[in-house]
Parts: C-alpha cells; sequence; structure tokens
C-alpha cells in the first residue's frame, strides 16, 4: 500500500514521502496515529496544496519538542522503592514510573516517550534513560534509585 508520510518515521521515511509499506502496517499503525495518510490522487493533491502549511505545523512541533529538551537535559529524577539489603528492589521501576516522576515534577512526558537501557530497573543505583520528545529530539536524563525500608 502507498501513503503519505505525515511526519518522520524512523526506518521508513521523511516528511511527505510517499512510501510502500505492508498493508497491515498502513492499516492498524500509519494511518491510525496520523503518521501516514492514504495515497491516493486526491489525497497527494490536497496534501501538495497543504504542504507548506503542513510543514510550518511540523516545524512548531519540532521547535517545542526541543525547547522541552532544554528544559530536561541533564536533569536527575530521584525514585524511592522498597529494597532489600542488598540492593535489590522488591518489583522494579520501569518506564511508566519515571514517566509518572517526570509528570510530578512538572513535565509532560509520556511513558511511551522513555527508553530504558534495560527492560526494568532493578537495582539501587543510577542510570541513564533516554527521552525520545520528537523522532528528531533525545534527551538524557539520569534516573537515581534509591531504597526505603
Amino acid at each position: 500500500m502507498q501513503v503519505i508520510l505525515m511526519e518522520k518515521v524512523v526506518n521508513l521515511g521523511k516528511f511527505g514521502d510517499i512510501v510502500n509499506v505492508k498493508n497491515g502496517f498502513a492499516r492498524n499503525f500509519l494511518i491510525p496515529q496520523g503518521k501516514a495518510k492514504r495515497a491516493t490522487e486526491a489525497s497527494i493533491a490536497e496534501f501538495s496544496a497543504r504542504r507548506a502549511e503542513l510543514e510550518a505545523a511540523d516545524q512548531a512541533k519540532l521547535a517545542d519538542a526541543q525547547a522541552r529538551g532544554e528544559k530536561l537535559a541533564g536533569l536527575t529524577v530521584q525514585i524511592a522503592q522498597k529494597a532489600g539489603v542488598d540492593g535489590r528492589l522488591f518489583g522494579s521501576v520501569s518506564n511508566g514510573d519515571v514517566a509518572a516522576a517526570l509528570t510530578a515534577q512538572g513535565f509532560e512526558v509520556h511513558k511511551s516517550q522513555v527508553r530504558l537501557g534495560v527492560s526494568h530497573l532493578k537495582q539501587i543505583g543510577d542510570y541513564a534513560v533516554s527521552i525520545v520528545l520528537h523522532t528528531d529530539v533525545t534527551v538524557d536524563i539520569t534516573v537515581s534509585v534509591l531504597g526505603e525500608n
């Protein structure tokens, strides 16, 4: 199926590209998420007419993500979890926990934007975590997992 990309998609293409993808990928992911539109003659003509407006909106999203990234850069977030004597947590710290801690500090971050180096954090310590605010904006923060009794 041919689709027009409405934003940059990693390993697929950039804004405005017309690409061939599998039908299920287009119907189940790209189109419902607003990342692409079906490439018919009418939609190609409409996209060409509105291209400048859509590019301006995409640049505004990028500028917003860069501004948010500057505020987040180098931030340290502390998360307290119950831990044993040896420093292992009873449970783990997931990307949802990191997103909740950032939201509590006043930063709007969704759990899908948090990229942990491993699946879950299961030890007390400091960890480098990436926050993907936009396809072109990735910010590294430090998550400090503290033990509590």
